[in-house]
């Protein structure tokens, strides 16, 4: 085990290099994640891990280092201020590492699915992402100008779902094309004529499609929808952000598949 004591360390920029460049993440496969418990989900997932660095006292995984060494992969201590450093989380304690997304490809013939259309913050995403897998939805499809899905504050934002939920980023066109293939119907959730309220929904195969934090979904995705549906609210209030709409659509969408009447 090498132990570091320099923010000039090659380990050390490709950490703060996988956080920051969205690029490096798409050609690496890699993300950059910090914590004991994503470490836990990300090696009880089977995913690679490919570097981890720890404060000099932190406690590890039980067989991290055999696995570790097993894949080629490094295992690095240095001070706590320099794991810091290196974090994509501020004041942590670490440990910081690197891990390569599993690719989780969508069923031939899918049950449920949440589209996502030019949805920017990250944490949302990664909190639909979460609650999909919590539902047993079998795809969440990105569309539009959608954050990156694996930026740390997104996986964060998953609790390790993102080991295990097929995430799919899809052009508008190619989101129609599946649609049709998979013979899935489509409500999105916005206000127009006909919106229905969510609880007259039809439950069971489907997917829900929600939009973009401020405007919500394009006209473009509305049309390729079977149904709007709005959610009831007290009256006066403020519309739901984006990531708690889309867990009360889901919700609905899938309670007969959770066992909820």
């Amino acid at each position: 085990m090498e132990s570091i004591t320099s923010r000039k360390n090659p380990i050390i920029k490709r950490l703060r290099a996988l956080a920051a460049d969205a690029a490096l993440r798409r050609d690496t496969g890699e993300t950059v994640l910090d914590g004991l418990k994503l470490l836990g989900e990300a090696m009880a997932s089977g995913a690679v891990i490919t570097a981890v660095l720890a404060g000099e006292g932190t406690a590890l995984p039980e067989g991290l280092e055999g696995r570790l060494a097993a894949e080629g992969a490094g295992l690095l201590r240095a001070p706590d201020a320099l794991v810091s450093y290196a974090s994509p989380v501020m004041n942590s304690p670490g440990p910081v590492f690197s891990v390569r997304l599993p690719s989780r490809p969508a069923p031939e013939r899918p049950e449920l699915a949440v589209v996502l259309e030019d949805v920017q913050d990250p944490g949302n995403v990664g909190t639909v992402i979460r609650t999909a897998n919590a539902f047993g939805f079998d795809a969440v499809i990105l569309t539009g100008g959608c954050a990156d899905p694996t930026s740390p504050r997104a996986v964060r934002a998953t609790m390790g779902a993102a080991f295990r939920q097929c995430v799919l980023e899809l052009a508008p066109e190619e989101l129609a094309g599946r649609l049709v293939a998979w013979k899935m119907p489509m409500f999105g959730a916005a206000l127009g004529a006909g919106a229905m309220d969510i609880r007259e929904m039809p439950r069971g195969r489907a997917a829900v499609a929600i939009g973009n934090e401020g405007h919500g979904l394009s006209e473009g995705l509305k049309a390729m929808c079977d149904g709007l549906i709005i959610i009831p609210m007290a009256p006066g209030s403020e519309s739901l952000n984006a990531a708690m709409a889309a867990a009360v659509a889901m919700w609905e969408l899938a309670r007969d598949r959770i066992g909820v009447n």
